[in-house]
């Protein structure tokens, strides 16, 4: 089978370079330009919030039109023309409508993506984290090359960056294929029997507690260490050494899909992520340690991450991978984001840092506890979503 390998590539890789400049140094230019860390947590928490709609409503257009890739183009396209208002506008207000519709249109881009992505693999699912390293090789670069730029001069160039980016990510989805579905085979099938299954429901829990987990990390985490003293050049190393680990988890998955269950990866992953968010708590002026903390995003990220791209293909089937796809991060990252985003900008500075990352490490424990008893030992099986 003919797979668009490199058209499909390109826009993972602008897409997540756009997340590798926002993540890392959006909370810092949030600070340069006057917003406190309630207010940051509370900006945060605004962009999330439309992660919870906007994707089950571009999913659903998706869906039933059969033109997601139509749905992309358009939603890239006013990503940029809404998100070029940051050039103009600093009042908290304005700032804060405009955060909400500017990623009104780009968190819708990603679930969406997602779905094509595996229409096109069908059978060959096993081939996503290939497609997908190219985000994580996106995100690096921008990433080391900002964290080197803001070295050298202010850190308001971060909106002229974000907004090239954002219009190539545009221009490479004019070349993404659009992918038919065979309605042969989705005649009959219901949304609501998927959603009532017990292991979908502890699914949705489970990832959302890990969201919530890494919230205080997407918005403080930059912060966290400039407090300390620590770089920009360092603090962007360090940021692009846990993508380095997400790439290299995504080289050699196929081999660990084969010989594990996707809930084993799982129960590690959430392990890991744990003992990762007390690393960050304790430890945060000894280097090794936060050295090894970002190595071990390659689980509480990349082993998550791709265990749910999975979960989401098998249950949801092609019919539904759009609602799928779009309902994952709704729930997850939006809800659990959010969730995350408010009380992290709440305790921030009345808890601490390392409090914060504490919570973090017990909501991962949590989220353990009910993969363990709600996720089967004999489903969820890897062998099976390779085809």
């Amino acid at each position: 089978m003919n797979i668009p390998y490199w058209r499909l590539s390109g826009l993972y890789l602008f897409y997540f370079a756009s997340l590798g400049a926002f993540v890392p140094y959006w909370s810092l230019y949030l600070k340069y330009i006057g917003f406190n860390p309630a207010e940051i947590g509370q900006l945060s928490a605004l962009m999330i919030s439309t992660k919870i709609v906007a994707p089950n409503v571009w999913g659903w257009i998706a869906d039933h039109t059969g033109k997601s890739v139509r749905m992309i183009r358009l939603a890239t396209i006013l990503t940029a023309l809404f998100f070029a208002g940051f050039l103009w506008i600093e009042a908290y207000v304005w700032f804060a409508v405009l955060i909400v519709t500017f990623s009104f249109f780009w968190n819708a881009v990603l679930p969406q993506f997602e779905a094509i992505t595996l229409y096109h693999l069908k059978k060959q699912s096993y081939r996503y984290s290939q497609i997908r390293l190219w985000g994580s090789i996106g995100f690096i670069v921008a990433v080391l090359v900002l964290g080197w730029l803001f070295e050298q001069q202010s850190i308001q160039g971060l909106v002229y960056c974000l907004l090239g980016l954002f219009i190539l990510s545009a221009v490479t989805t004019l070349t993404t294929p659009e992918a038919a579905i065979d309605k042969s085979k989705t005649t009959g099938l219901k949304l609501l029997p998927i959603l009532k299954k017990p292991e979908v429901i502890v699914f949705f829990i489970v990832n959302m507690l890990v969201q919530i987990s890494h919230a205080p990390y997407y918005v403080f985490y930059s912060i966290y260490l400039k407090n300390l003293h620590y770089s920009s050049t360092l603090i962007g190393g360090l940021w692009a050494l846990g993508v380095v680990a997400e790439i290299i988890l995504f080289l050699f998955i196929k081999p660990l899909l084969i010989r594990c269950s996707l809930r084993a990866i799982l129960l590690v992953s959430l392990c890991l992520a744990s003992v990762r968010w007390l690393l960050i708590a304790w430890f945060p002026e000894q280097l090794p340690v936060l050295v090894i903390a970002q190595v071990l995003h390659a689980a509480t990220f990349g082993g998550t991450h791709v265990v749910a791209i999975h979960f989401v293909h098998q249950y949801f089937g092609e019919h539904h991978q759009g609602k799928g796809q779009a309902l994952y991060n709704s729930l997850s990252f939006g809800i659990g984001g959010v969730l995350g985003s408010l009380y992290s900008g709440q305790y921030w500075e009345s808890l601490g840092g390392s409090i914060v990352f504490s919570i973090a490490s017990a909501c991962c424990l949590l989220a353990f506890v009910i993969a363990y008893s709600g996720i089967g030992r004999k489903n969820q099986q890897s062998k099976q979503v390779l085809g």
